[in-house]
């Protein structure tokens, strides 16, 4: 038997919520009748009957919102402004976001109306959106037991994160953190075989297509790189996405070989995509996302295309797991050489270990490369940065030595440089938290009142949007330079504010992963810098972005060549098609 479609499921737990007034109300019409031995007129009752619940829930939602108002002023605090515009016309704008909009363009829009922070209502949710660095501190660390991920955000994304670490709370987060922790202290990410192995593999590839006289699409190349060491550090096990080969630009796509589509890892990666692109659209529509998709999930058949390519990962490490017990050779978990082999001993639960695969795979393969990605982008619209990182690679490894631990430690320009990436392109460019309770955010500003969160409230913040606010980061924030990690606007924007500055979640969520990120981009870039030069982008193939786009509202124009996106991470939309020389 199949699933229940969404949409069925969504009405059983809607419908005595939406019938029970038109019932009461139908109810009280007959009770009056017979009191009084008179009807209503048909229309009036017809009409009363359909707006029973529309009016209740306009009464409820003021009164709800009464309830908070007299909550805060009680505890001398106040509300988050609140944004009039309608419901529909909301969402209508947040799925124009998504598809067509610089990310958190609708953050600014916003925020640039009421305040920093401010709240919105779709059907049957509200949410407060986010660009003030001290609420992001409270929701990340400081009140950090107040916030949750939330049932909105669970039920949306359970489709193709399911009970893995980015989608569940409580126990099952910790327990996730637990056995995840083991596998990035520094010696184990330090160990640098992987990425250089990897790292050989990707840039032949992009030697060879270079030779050809043919750009490289640089953002698939580094997808498969991230992918491919991602699951031999994470689960002993090489996808060999390297092997499938990378795609020609159009003109050329006839020499593409007909294995490249039907590869294994590219079946993966192209469900991978798509789920992903899907499920982030149902934000849109909060706790009403099944209206969209009423007799099927669109993201589910996906899923079972990515599980398709885990499971024999997930049955392989069971299987050894097995064998070991009752052979009696059941070695010390520390000595575990990989994640899944650590996690099969906790668990055989098949849901549980693929969930967490794909969560896994979400944050080893698509943050790492798109910071790699924003990397060549940036060098290739600064040929001065170009230099200057490959006269440190020069001064600190050498013109063809792998990068070391310690000389990577002393690469201060480099880390500079992956730290404005990073500021100007955060992975997750967007995130969401929800509160579990009623709190107060105290405010820094002298006189002005705390902030009132009430239970059971979407916080939605914009680190895209904190990272380029001019008054955090001076009147050059929408310029890329990595001198200001060095100079003296450290101690004049970024000390004073060390929660604005989160590429990878900060507080007890910060991300485990944040120092094998750093590693791996950096060990990367050195090594394409070694060997190419003179990066330029190829804008035959690359996407344009759209003429609409403005960096911020105040009028400044875009200057991006390519089209940032995002889903649950950021990426290029159409790739990076770029030319480089050997070195």
């Amino acid at each position: 038997m199949g699933k229940v479609p969404p949409g069925l499921i969504y009405l059983n737990k809607v419908l005595p919520y939406l019938l029970w007034p038109s019932l009461a109300t139908y109810g009280i019409f007959r009770g009056i009748g017979k009191v009084l031995d008179t009807h209503a007129p048909t229309w009036f009752s017809v009409a009363s009957l359909i707006l029973a619940r529309p009016v209740l829930t306009t009464l409820q939602t003021r009164y709800k919102h009464y309830q908070d108002r007299k909550a805060a002023e009680s505890q001398g605090a106040v509300l988050a402004p609140h944004l009039p515009d309608s419901p529909i016309l909301l969402i209508k704008a947040i799925f124009k976001s998504i598809n067509k909009g610089y990310p958190g363009d609708l953050v600014d829009h916003f925020a640039d109306r009421l305040g920093h922070t401010l709240s919105f209502d779709r059907l049957t949710s509200r949410t407060i959106i986010t660009r003030d660095p001290d609420l992001v501190k409270a929701v990340l660390a400081t009140q950090f037991e107040s916030f949750e991920k939330g049932s909105e955000f669970i039920g949306q994304m359970d489709s193709i994160l399911g009970n893995g670490i980015f989608n569940v709370d409580g126990e099952m987060w910790k327990f996730h953190r637990a056995m995840t922790r083991p596998f990035f202290t520094r010696e184990r990410i330090s160990d640098f075989e992987i990425y250089g192995r990897n790292c050989d593999l990707s840039l032949d590839l992009a030697k060879q297509r270079t030779r050809e006289g043919e750009p490289i699409e640089f953002q698939d190349l580094a997808s498969r790189f991230t992918l491919d060491a991602a699951s031999e550090f994470l689960f002993g096990y090489n996808v060999s996405s390297l092997k499938a080969g990378i795609p020609y630009p159009p003109p050329s796509s006839h020499k593409t070989p007909t294995s490249f589509a039907s590869h294994p890892s590219n079946v993966f990666v192209r469900a991978f995509t798509l789920a992903q692109t899907w499920a982030i659209e149902r934000t849109a529509l909060g706790n009403d996302w099944p209206l969209r998709e009423f007799w099927k999930d669109t993201v589910s058949p996906l899923r079972k295309v990515m599980d398709d390519f885990t499971e024999p990962l997930m049955k392989e490490s069971i299987s050894k797991w097995e064998q070991e017990k009752a052979e009696g050779q059941v070695e010390n978990e520390e000595e575990d050489l990989n994640l899944l082999a650590h996690l099969v001993r906790h668990t055989q639960d098949p849901k549980i270990l693929q969930d967490e695969l794909v969560n896994l795979l979400v944050a080893g393969r698509d943050t790492t490369a798109g910071l790699i990605t924003f990397s060549l982008y940036m060098i290739t619209q600064h040929p001065d940065v170009e230099q200057r990182l490959r006269q440190e690679i020069l001064e600190k490894v050498g013109p063809d030595a792998a990068p070391a631990y310690a000389s990577m430690r002393d690469m201060k320009y480099m880390r500079a440089f992956l730290n404005e990436v990073l500021r100007m392109y955060p992975p997750v460019p967007l995130n969401t938290r929800c509160s579990n309770t009623a709190i107060l955010v105290p405010s820094k500003v002298q006189g002005e009142k705390p902030l009132y969160i009430p239970a059971n409230t979407n916080v939605l913040y914009g680190a895209i949007n904190i990272h380029r606010r001019k008054d955090l980061w001076g009147p050059d924030a929408l310029e890329f330079d990595p001198m200001r990690f060095i100079d003296s606007r450290v101690n004049k924007y970024l000390t004073p504010n060390p929660y604005i500055f989160c590429p990878f979640n900060a507080g007890p969520r910060i991300c485990l992963g944040q120092q094998f990120a750093y590693h791996e981009a950096t060990f990367y870039l050195v090594r394409l810098l070694q060997r190419f030069k003179n990066f330029k982008l190829d804008d035959r193939y690359n996407t344009s972005p759209p003429a609409e786009w403005k960096t911020s509202t105040d009028g400044t124009e875009s200057r991006e060549k390519i089209h940032p996106a995002t889903t649950l991470t950021l990426f290029i939309k159409g790739g990076l098609w770029v030319n480089m020389e050997e070195v």
